[in-house]
């Protein structure tokens, strides 16, 4: 893997406050990023929120506000959700910050100077929901598949982009993994879609009907596409020179929702190839949210807000919680019901229940641990005395770590909690209370709690702090206080 890495979330749609579903996205990109700065790679962490369109127009107007003061209100509570997350993002762009808005106006001016768009008369139906134009075989009863709504029928003067000139250099490009699609359904779906065929797409709308938005330089009666405007800030980024090289010579990795996919996929790197830059080196795309076996809405009144459960459960169970609920990559179903089972089993009863055991009978036992080694990745770990550990820990490790380069994240999680369980066999089987030396029993003990705080640490930063501070604490005090990591709901 390259040594530096851009990795980014989508934009997400200030319309809206934020909820689980961006929660989930933004909380992978986050433990990938804590992961691959473990690897000793140079990660930009690239996050924000999509500005611009008709739908915020509807929204800010129904709410007796301006654009922009929506735009600033809903932007800040992803901020607030973030931090209350624990999320440590690089960058927060805003596609009204105006760096972004000058570099998109330069983008399309090199489009139009590169002959890759031309203008023309179209009619179709747009839905005002997705901000985007629909075929008839798309509508499912005449109505938009996602917002069940009847999509519009306009007719207007915009500027095209040619994207059938690239269609094959895509195909190509994903069919060899340059472009390295994954999981591989939506690879085959988007080869699928390329078979098809597409036709050229707008990038602009008429000033009159889409009033919010960056001006098309050499348009006055014209407004940039939302959806050309949002994926541009993928490449505007922070405006640095540093952001440039990450992009330009780091490995470019995009997660997000295969609702998005034709976007990303398609519509995105033909724009780059249109210009001559660089296309995204990865897109993973995960799956679909139900809760509770329906899909979210609002007016079904599940749409969960990811604040309330930190309240509830705190920073790491949240985001455990939420990152172990299913595969990522595929759909699943959150159940709201189980997060307390959860917690209760794999946290308080899982987790927390053997570190605080082992560090109990280590003071009680009064075991004195052999001095620390250096660890490459700075810090320090204990020795291991039994060689059966120390091949359990390898495999272990090695799975891990194959999972995480591969954005496994669910399985990775997995092969935690299977040391967690083989830990607990073990203290079963040994009985070190019965033993009159269990100082390796104790001290093999300490080395799997060990390194199990070092592999949460992307997952749940803050207990793998606690857990290395209470290993430290009960080999050097008298104390027998242990804090419970996890307290039983």
């Amino acid at each position: 893997m390259e040594k530096s890495i851009l990795i980014t979330t989508p934009i997400y749609y200030v319309n809206d406050k934020p909820h689980i579903g961006h929660a989930y996205t933004t909380l992978a990109v986050d433990v990938l990023t804590r992961f691959f700065k473990l690897q000793k790679k140079e990660v930009f962490f690239l996050t924000g929120t999509d500005e611009h369109g008709a739908k915020i127009t509807e929204t800010a107007r129904a709410l007796g506000i301006t654009p922009k003061e929506l735009c600033d209100k809903n932007s800040e509570l992803f901020k607030v959700a973030w931090k209350n997350l624990n999320i440590n993002y690089d960058y927060f762009i805003r596609t009204t910050d105006k760096h972004h808005e000058k570099a998109v106006k330069k983008f399309v001016e090199k489009l139009k100077e590169k002959n890759a768009i031309y203008e023309k008369e179209y009619e179709g139906l747009y839905c005002t929901g997705c901000e985007k134009f629909l075929t008839e075989k798309e509508l499912i009863d005449g109505l938009c598949p996602d917002h069940r709504t009847k999509p519009e029928k306009i007719s207007e003067k915009n500027w095209f982009f040619k994207l059938k000139d690239y269609l094959k250099t895509i195909e190509e490009l994903i069919k060899t993994d340059r472009l390295d699609i994954e999981p591989g359904f939506a690879k085959n779906e988007v080869l699928g879609l390329l078979k098809q065929g597409l036709e050229d797409f707008s990038i602009s709308r008429q000033k009159e009907r889409v009033k919010w938005g960056i001006d098309v330089p050499f348009d006055e009666n014209q407004i940039i596409y939302v959806w050309v405007d949002a994926l541009l800030n993928y490449y505007t980024g922070n405006s640095t020179k540093k952001f440039k090289e990450y992009w330009e010579k780091g490995k470019v990795i995009h997660l997000l929702a295969k609702d998005i996919l034709k976007f990303h996929a398609i519509f995105w790197p033909a724009m780059l190839l249109a210009v001559g830059e660089k296309t995204p080196d990865e897109e993973f795309i995960h799956g679909f949210f139900t809760i509770n076996g329906q899909k979210m809405s609002k007016t079904l009144g599940n749409v969960i807000d990811p604040n309330e459960i930190v309240g509830r459960f705190g920073v790491d169970a949240t985001r455990y919680l939420l990152l172990s609920q299913f595969p990522f990559g595929h759909d699943g179903d959150v159940q709201e019901s189980r997060f307390i089972e959860k917690y209760n089993a794999d946290l308080a009863n899982g987790l927390g229940n053997l570190v605080a055991r082992v560090l109990t009978l280590a003071t009680k036992l009064k075991i004195k641990s052999p001095r620390p080694r250096q660890t490459k990745r700075g810090g320090q770990k204990l020795k291991v005395i039994d060689k059966n550990i120390k091949d359990k820990i390898s495999k272990t490790q090695k799975n891990y770590e194959k999972d995480m380069q591969n954005l496994r994240l669910y399985e990775a999680l997995e092969e935690i909690w299977k040391l967690i369980s083989f830990c607990d066999g073990y203290i079963e089987q040994e009985k070190p209370w019965k033993n009159p030396k269990p100082e390796k029993i104790i001290n093999n003990l300490l080395y799997c709690i060990s390194e199990i705080a070092d592999l949460i640490m992307p997952f749940l930063p803050e207990t793998s702090e606690k857990i290395k501070n209470q290993i430290k604490e009960s080999l050097t005090s008298k104390s027998q206080k242990t804090e419970i990591l996890f307290p039983r709901i």
